[in-house]
């Protein structure tokens, strides 16, 4: 006899968006290759993880992670730790050898400027999608500013090239000592059907500060990018930077294996305040790196600076005290954020910029039919994560204009939100923390700071995963349901309920570690 009538809601299984899918920038399905990758499928993992992501052992080392900041584990213990499992099969895919496959050729051509983290990821989409593209990259290297504003001692070259070379292999042409000046001549002359624009923000912001003539005054991306080539500035023993991201720390942190036995970071506001993220506050405090917050300056002489100790008022803004004091330094290293050189577009027809980048729609299409563009070029957060998702979204938008359609993002799942795990079913497995290069050599050489996990830690981290909203095949709810109503599919097929022996009695809901069942009301007839 049916259970129909007597119940008034009726279990059923979902499929939820895991937090960490929806906070990553670039649109990795983080939960499908931690799965693959704790059942030691690495090379499935690996497959999964760069249908979103060409460049993991990259974006391993340099991303901020979001996706663990919203990781429902930390309610538990600590988050999962995404970043090093995706080194992991990053670097086994470098050992490895493995390589993508190009798409079946569609006839169509595409430029794309710049071989930057954006640019790199839409021509390896495109690829994928058959498309022939060729890159041009201005400077004498590819990389873009993983390679001139990144150190070495947070992304090794020999990672940087490899990652590259496999997006060559696949079939993308990059032309070095090739700089864009008049786009429109480009496209003609090379009968290319779309361009995908990404050219990094290389042009550093300037602060007028008074200066005596012997003063040594420099940037902080000019600094980065002569070490990066073998030419380092002299910089002294005494150096101080001005700015308080992510590039100023590199800076100093250069400026400190460069041999400065006094590195002080200057910014106009507190720690809270400050935008470069804490874990590398936190490195270069280790380093011997010196901070002098609440404080901007005023002058320069030889081998003195005039700084002014600031205040925050009551909506956060720095504002100046009259307070003074000096400063002995034998170098000022300015990090003040960079702009993008956009000269090479003011000639193409419907194209907008407005406050320094270029203003594109949904589809990060410009106001010129068939140009696109990402990365540092348009409104957005200037990081490594987010310019590899702008990429893969200007990819799928330029394969569908060039085939005379439009892309449809797929719809998304509601978010497996904490309150739908069952923590008590997973055991205690604190995070694997990564070895760290001692704190001498780290001071004196570009030795990499961060070293990755093995294959057991990587093992031990993927398995860590909650799995959020998604069965993981558990067998719980066909354990405690009390009318043998749930029927197990077999190994990657999952259940299904049978309603005629189902009471609706919810103990499955309850009891599923992930929140993958829903209780939804009987429907009527």
């Amino acid at each position: 006899m049916s259970n129909t009538s007597f119940r008034t809601e009726r279990p059923v299984y979902q499929d939820h968006l895991p937090p960490c899918n929806h906070a990553c920038p670039a649109g990795e399905n983080i939960q499908a290759w931690l799965n693959r990758a704790e059942v030691a499928d690495y090379q499935g993992a690996w497959e999964s993880l760069v249908r979103d992501n060409p460049l993991p052992a990259i974006m391993g080392r340099v991303c901020y992670h979001p996706c663990e900041s919203a990781c429902n584990r930390a309610q538990k213990d600590q988050s999962v730790s995404i970043h090093a499992v995706e080194r992991f099969l990053g670097d086994e895919a470098i050992r490895r050898g493995w390589q993508f496959t190009a798409g079946v050729p569609s006839g169509k051509q595409v430029l794309v400027i710049g071989s930057g983290p954006s640019g790199l990821s839409a021509a390896y989409h495109l690829a994928r999608f058959g498309h022939k593209v060729t890159i041009y990259e201005a400077g004498p290297t590819a990389g873009g500013m993983m390679r001139v504003g990144i150190p070495k001692y947070r992304l090794p070259r020999e990672v940087l090239d490899a990652e590259i070379a496999r997006i060559e292999n696949v079939g993308v042409t990059i032309r070095l000592n090739t700089k864009v000046d008049d786009l429109d001549r480009v496209m003609a002359e090379g009968k290319f059907d779309a361009a995908f624009l990404a050219v990094g923000a290389h042009v550093a912001k300037r602060a007028y500060i008074p200066a005596g003539d012997a003063c040594k005054i420099l940037d902080a991306l000019s600094l980065l990018r002569d070490v990066d080539r073998g030419d380092p500035p002299l910089l002294g023993r005494r150096v101080l930077i001005y700015g308080g991201g992510n590039t100023a720390l590199d800076a100093a942190r250069t400026a400190k294996r460069l041999g400065a036995t006094e590195t002080l970071i200057v910014y106009r506001r507190n720690r809270e305040k400050m935008p470069a993220h804490n874990f590398e506050v936190e490195e270069a405090i280790e380093e011997g790196i010196q901070f002098k917050w609440l404080s901007t300056i005023k002058q320069a002489g030889d081998t003195t600076f005039t700084v002014e100790k600031m205040q925050l008022d009551a909506k956060g803004f720095p504002q100046p005290t009259g307070e003074f004091e000096t400063i002995e330094a034998d170098s000022l290293v300015l990090a003040l954020g960079q702009d993008v050189d956009l000269s090479f577009l003011k000639q193409v027809q419907g194209l907008e910029i407005s406050d320094g980048v270029v203003k594109v729609d949904a589809r990060m299409m410009t106001g010129h039919p068939g140009i696109f563009a990402g990365g540092d070029m348009v409104p957005a957060e200037r990081t490594v994560t987010v310019a590899v998702g702008h990429g893969k979204k200007a990819a799928r938008n330029i394969d569908t204009y060039l085939r005379g359609e439009v892309y449809a993002a797929p719809s998304k799942h509601e978010l497996a939100g904490s309150e739908r795990i069952n923590a008590w079913y997973y055991p205690d497995a604190p995070v694997t923390v990564q070895p760290v290069l001692e704190n001498i050599r780290r001071q004196t050489t570009f030795e990499e700071v961060v070293s990755g996990l093995d294959e057991t830690n990587a093992l031990f981290e993927a398995r860590r995963c909650l799995s959020c909203g998604n069965c993981f095949e558990c067998d719980s709810c066909f354990t405690v349901c009390p009318e043998t109503a749930v029927i197990k599919l077999g190994a990657g097929k999952r259940y299904e309920f049978d309603y005629n022996y189902c009471t609706g009695c919810g103990n499955c809901a309850s009891e599923c570690p992930c929140g993958a069942i829903d209780m939804v009301a009987e429907p009527a007839g």
